[in-house]
């Protein structure tokens, strides 16, 4: 078992969202909304900055719950989860019986990365969640259970890709504070 995942039982292994991942897409959703309150102020929108931090607000609580998806695997099959306090009509998340999954297809996303889907017998499709830390732990579990072989199967984003997402969100954030900063002195 990598340290990437949790280990809750020898039959049970759980993959959380990589943490880069999730502080790269955080970091820049935080990056791209903090300044429009200050903006809003000193340009005199028909908008109350209360309202924008409100929305700022709400919508940041509904992306950290897309990002604490994790996926149980265990010896009957292999589910996408969500944490209690996530509602369902917002992700609900699924579960697959390893019996059901007939085999792992291939499909080109329109960006032209790779991503890839349980097919099952009655023709269903689950896409196999490839943002967990561990993936390489989780392919190879999903070939010990279905006995398909995954040894093409990479995932869709390297985490080179994530840090410089993140490097390139942190200079935003100096940007913003520099604009935040004149913004507030621009009020007064």
């Amino acid at each position: 078992m990598t340290t990437n995942s949790v280990n809750t039982s020898p039959s049970i292994s759980i993959f959380r969202l990589s943490p880069l991942i999730r502080i790269a897409l955080l970091s820049l959703y935080v990056a791209l909304t903090v300044p429009l309150p200050f903006l809003v102020e000193v340009t005199n929108a028909p908008i109350p900055p209360t309202l924008f931090w409100l929305g700022i607000s709400i919508g940041l609580v509904a992306l950290y719950a897309a990002l604490t998806e994790r996926v149980i695997v265990d010896d009957q099959g292999i589910q996408v989860a969500y944490p209690n306090w996530v509602p369902r009509f917002f992700r609900k998340g699924w579960s697959l019986p390893w019996s059901d999954v007939k085999h792992l297809k291939p499909r080109t996303t329109g960006q032209g990365g790779l991503v890839y889907y349980f097919l099952t017998h009655d023709g269903k499709a689950y896409l196999l969640p490839m943002r967990v830390a561990g993936f390489s732990e989780l392919v190879k579990l999903v070939q010990e259970k279905t006995g398909i072989d995954t040894s093409d199967v990479y995932p869709l984003a390297q985490p080179w890709m994530y840090l410089i997402l993140l490097c390139l969100t942190l200079l935003l954030l100096l940007v913003d504070g520099w604009t935040i900063a004149t913004a507030l002195t621009q009020g007064k």
